[in-house]
């Protein structure tokens, strides 16, 4: 059974896990001080227009401007008069313009966050986009009978022109009148969401996307999720009173986890979560897949490791790759990989085998609600994917840069940075006017430097005549170190220190979290302004749909074997000559002259059925036969009917094709087999 654990023990981190079972399916945290800012909506002002990028910077009240592109701009902010098909941005915008923005994709890095004028605001069964008249349809993950329904019902709601509407997969066997009510619900929050934008002047915090719990059971909550347990009270609480406005129906499955040990640790998915912020991840087979982050991709690397399992290098290195497929599409959920990632697996030298694996791979990321895309795997062994990101990654709230090796994973060693440190001193020695280099190193790279390398560093004071101080710093490890160049009029020169007084203390550049950067600077978090807006009546019941009826089955009849025709000897009579098959030659023959049964065969038919009278309404088989041959022959019963096949198929249309056909009892000794069925039973 699946569930969906909340766990909110600790108040700096919450956290969600979708388990199947003690299988980990999905997992999301939330982070104090770094909530997600993606949905959130925002008054903000133009503060530079960039023709060469097509876009323009805007102020919307955090630390860095966002980024707005101008194919991200409404036309309703466009300048009047101003044509919008040759329209460049800087004829459209201008600097000090307010606009009414939604955060599309979170700051990552140095980028500041990717800002959209086209709001869409997420409702449990619908999207609405109030300013997009050219948007909506249907989920891309509803297909078949299901799509067409919602899309009758979606022709059914009431909202005004201007605006369009996407159906989400829970939308999928909802009435129209829970998405009207769904849709009242969005249409009420736009109405607030407009009117506190014309109201106020400046950048502000409009609108704030709900919090993880709520976001979590409104993404994530499906009719085969068993129970949602969670952990505290005030989260138990909020998520209760959402369930009771918005799914009164499945309110009951939120239950309040009471159990002594750890909610996570009950299901047994805390060692499944740090797979997702480990570098390697081993397979059950003795593989591994190593994931690596690079500023341009994600490269995922296959490894045979210690699996030995299969007959040969092929049947091995199929069954590594095909564990790896539902790993990698897993780990993808697990820690939100986006953008371009590249699977290398190991190579394979059948076609069938890469066909397989890319099959797994696809069906792997069926459950997946991103988008993903993906091509075939190169001669190369190589897989490209192209995978939407939901949210930032899980490295993003929890990973800082390495201060050592600064995010490359590797550093030199002692000699090789001491020699490294020797050429540069060496190069800044023969600048013009250089009286002394002062060179501050870790303790390690100074006790070389000062006895293995005491003769190079005399030969340089020497040749360039200029001092060469080497300060041990215990405090910097390799591959750091400070150079400072001192010219000959440097006043420092004059009332030189001991060199032990000369370290400096080196500060740590180390990430610190959004919540400590706010209690330094003094910056206040901003708070929405449209807060606690609910649904004006509760949420319509589903009503349960009426099962199917069962059919009944008819009662087998006794029928008495009819006697067969002169001549036949055990041997089945064609269908005749006016129960010709289409397609097949002569009437009643086959290929060779012989009688053949059409496509299908009549497996349960009784005795005689191909003739009249009342043997034929105890078969379904034999009444068709019988009401195809009424319409076929004459009076004479030579095959001939002025009325041709007319009256045959209104005989038939009257017959049912569900019933099924009574067991054929067996013949009496000596009794001749009858003819086959007719054409009408094919």
């Amino acid at each position: 059974m699946k569930r969906m654990l909340i766990n909110a023990t600790q108040p700096e981190e919450r956290r969600l896990a979708i388990v199947d079972g003690q299988k980990l399916l999905d997992f999301e945290t939330e982070i104090e001080g770094r909530e997600q800012r993606k949905g959130n909506i925002y008054k903000a002002v133009v503060t530079r227009v960039e023709p060469s990028l097509e876009a323009c910077f805007v102020d919307y009240g955090e630390d860095r401007h966002g980024f707005l592109p101008f194919k991200e701009i409404a036309r309703s902010y466009f300048r009047e008069g101003v044509s919008v098909r040759d329209a460049k941005i800087q004829d459209v915008i201008a600097n000090g313009q307010e606009l009414l923005v939604q955060v599309e994709k979170e700051e990552r890095g140095n980028k500041g966050a990717a800002l959209t004028t086209f709001v869409s605001l997420a409702g449990r069964y619908l999207v609405l986009m109030p300013n997009n008249p050219r948007g909506g349809g249907v989920s891309r993950r509803i297909e078949g009978e299901d799509r067409e329904e919602l899309k009758e019902n979606l022709e059914q709601l009431e909202y005004p022109k201007g605006m369009s509407l996407i159906a989400r997969t829970a939308g999928i066997g909802r009435s129209a009148a829970e998405l009207q009510w769904d849709l009242n619900y969005m249409l009420k929050l736009w109405d607030a969401i407009d009117g506190a934008s014309k109201a106020g002047k400046g950048a502000f915090l409009i609108y704030q996307e709900s919090s993880l719990v709520i976001r979590a059971i409104r993404d994530y909550f499906t009719a085969d999720v068993g129970e949602i347990l969670i952990d505290t009270d005030d989260i138990y609480e909020q998520a209760r009173q959402f369930m009771a406005h918005v799914m009164p129906d499945t309110a009951h499955k939120v239950k309040r986890y009471r159990d002594d040990a750890p909610l996570f640790s009950r299901f047994q998915i805390e060692h499944q979560i740090e797979t997702a912020f480990s570098r390697t991840v081993n397979l059950p087979s003795g593989g591994a897949i190593v994931i690596d982050h690079t500023e341009a991709l994600v490269a995922v690397d296959v490894n045979s490791a210690r699996a030995t399992r299969g007959g040969d290098i092929e049947e091995t290195a199929t069954r590594t790759n095909l564990e790896a497929a539902d790993e990698i599409a897993r780990q993808m959920r697990l820690r939100d990989l986006g953008g371009l990632i590249v699977v290398d697996f190991i190579d394979m030298e059948e076609s069938k085998n890469r066909r397989e694996v890319e099959t797994r791979l696809r069906d792997a990321l069926r459950q997946d609600r991103a988008r993903v895309q993906f091509s075939t795997i190169s001669k190369f062994g190589l897989l490209e994917l192209s995978r939407q990101r939901l949210r930032p990654a899980l490295s993003e709230g929890s990973h800082i840069t390495c201060p050592r090796c600064n995010g490359t994973g590797h550093i030199r060693d002692t000699e090789s940075s001491a020699l490294q440190i020797l050429r540069m001193v060496q190069e800044e020695s023969m600048k013009e006017n250089t009286a002394a280099v002062h060179v501050q190193v870790p303790v390690e790279v100074t006790s070389f430097l000062l006895n293995e390398k005491r003769t190079e560093i005399t030969k340089i004071e020497l040749k360039q005549r200029v001092t060469v101080l080497l300060v041990p710093n215990k405090a910097l490890e390799t591959p750091n170190y400070r150079l400072e160049r001192l010219r000959h009029d440097d006043p420092r020169l004059e009332n030189l220190q001991a060199s032990y007084t000369m370290i400096d203390d080196i500060e740590e550049e180390v990430g610190i979290t959004r919540r400590r950067d706010q209690a330094e600077k003094g910056k206040p978090k901003q708070e929405p302004v449209i807060k606690g807006i609910l649904p004006e009546t509760p949420a319509p019941m589903a009503e349960p749909k009426p099962a199917p009826a069962p059919v009944a089955a008819a009662q087998p009849a006794p029928v008495a074997p009819m006697p067969a025709a002169a001549g036949s000897r055990g041997r089945r009579a064609g269908p005749g000559p006016g129960l010709r098959p289409a397609g097949r030659g002569p009437a009643g023959a086959g290929p060779r002259g012989r009688p053949r049964m059409g496509r299908f065969r009549c497996r349960q038919g009784a005795p005689g059925a191909g003739s009249d009278g009342p043997r034929a309404a105890a078969d379904p088989c034999a009444a068709r036969a019988a009401a195809a041959g009424a319409g076929r022959r004459g009076p004479a019963g030579d095959g001939r009917d002025p009325q041709g096949p007319v009256a045959g198929a209104a005989a038939l249309r009257g017959l049912s094709r569900r019933a099924p056909a009574p067991l054929r009892p067996p013949a009496p000794r000596g009794a001749v087999p009858q003819g086959r069925r007719s054409s009408a039973c094919r």
